[in-house]
């Protein structure tokens, strides 16, 4: 029993670890108004934020945290720091999913063109910001760090395409939160190791219509999960079926 639980607490430090606790400076403004709706969609793939879990609880990445779309799904905890004009006294922090993309505007001068390279910073959804600043300060200083995603539910598969093409966007993901790789196996094949789309969309040309569906899926933090029979004999295009565990 000691032994377990000397394993157990090596490999939670190993995660915690591979998720970066230290705080770095950024900035952060916000887009859309209250209701969220211009949060909705974006360069991670994901849709109805609401139906699929994430809510208003997000932000767009700069393109020096993005990582060309990786670091869809990943968590932060945010704080507002050095700026006592326009951060609320004792807000706390916030945490957010990034879940879109804030793009470089080269058209601007440095000093302004907050989302360019190699600048971090958060876009958020305006409820977001206003849990942190005062709506008029329009933009802020912030620290954030890498934090381990909660979600409710299973991981969740929603499988697009089209019979010789198969789409699957992955989304609710816990732990890292980033998906980094995925494997699919039909009932009828082996693994296959499937190819990043765009955002959390991962793609295959192999032929697996009428076949049980299973995923492998690793997140940044190199943990992998096997979903097995996620998508049962029968799944249809455009539908989303949930895995049933979690990280």
């Amino acid at each position: 029993m000691a032994v377990y639980k000397v394993f157990l607490i090596l490999a939670m430090a190993m995660v915690v670890s591979a998720i970066d606790s230290n705080w770095y400076d950024a900035h952060a403004t916000f887009y859309g108004d209250m209701s969220g709706r211009e949060t909705m969609q974006g360069a991670c793939g994901y849709g109805d934020l609401f139906q699929q879990g994430y809510g208003l609880e997000t932000a767009a990445l700069s393109t020096a945290l993005f990582n060309d779309g990786l670091s869809c799904g990943a968590c932060f905890q945010i704080v507002c720091t050095n700026d006592p004009q326009w951060c609320i006294p004792k807000a706390g922090s916030i945490i957010i999913t990034a879940t879109n993309f804030c793009p470089p505007n080269y058209t601007r001068g440095k000093t302004d063109a907050w989302c360019n390279p190699p600048q971090k910073h958060f876009d958020l959804s305006m409820p977001m910001f206003t849990k942190i600043a005062y709506y008029k300060a329009g933009i802020v200083p912030v620290r954030y760090r890498r934090v381990l995603c909660s979600k409710k539910g299973g991981v969740k598969f929603e499988i697009n395409g089209n019979p010789y093409f198969t789409l699957v966007l992955i989304y609710n993901v816990g732990g890292a939160g980033d998906v980094n790789a995925v494997k699919i196996k039909g009932s009828n094949t082996q693994w296959i190791t499937m190819t990043r789309n765009w955002g959390q969309n991962w793609q295959t040309a192999t032929v697996l219509t009428g076949q049980s569906l299973s995923f492998q899926v690793t997140v940044s933090d190199g943990t992998t999960l096997e979903f097995d029979n996620a998508a049962p004999i029968g799944w249809n295009f455009g539908q989303t079926y949930d895995g049933g565990k979690n990280f």
